[in-house]
C-alpha cells in the first residue's frame, strides 16, 4: 500500500493489524482521501466507510498515521493523545512532514 501527500509518495511503515488489512483492501483499486487541517497538529480525512478498529488510548508523535472512530485517517505533525488505532508511521522529521502537509491546507 502506498501513501501520497500532494502527489508525492511518502514511505510508511505500516502496522500489521486488521485495520491496515481492511484499509489495504479498500485501497486495492485506489482510494483517495481528502484531508483537512484539524487542531493545528494533524491532517484528517474521511475514508468513506467504517473499517475494523481496535482503539486504545495512545500518545501519537509526528509521523504517526492512525484510524480515528473507524472511519477517518489522521496524519500527525505534532504530539497528541487520544483513543486511536495505529496504522503506521512516516519516517520524516516534524518539519519535513509539517511543510508537506501545510501545502495541503
Amino acid at each position: 500500500m502506498r501513501l501520497f501527500i500532494d502527489q508525492q509518495e511518502v514511505a510508511v511503515n505500516w502496522e500489521k493489524n486488521p485495520s491496515v488489512e481492511a484499509l489495504r483492501a479498500l485501497a486495492a483499486n485506489t482510494l483517495t482521501i481528502s484531508m483537512h487541517e484539524y487542531g493545528g497538529f494533524e491532517q484528517t480525512g474521511m475514508i468513506g466507510q467504517s473499517i475494523v478498529r481496535d482503539d486504545e488510548q495512545i500518545n501519537v508523535v509526528p509521523g504517526d498515521v492512525v484510524l480515528y472512530q473507524g472511519n477517518q485517517i489522521s496524519v500527525f505533525y505534532h504530539e497528541s493523545s487520544w483513543s486511536y488505532t495505529r496504522l503506521g508511521h512516516i519516517s520524516l522529521s516534524r518539519e519535513e512532514l509539517r511543510n508537506m502537509l501545510e501545502k495541503n491546507r
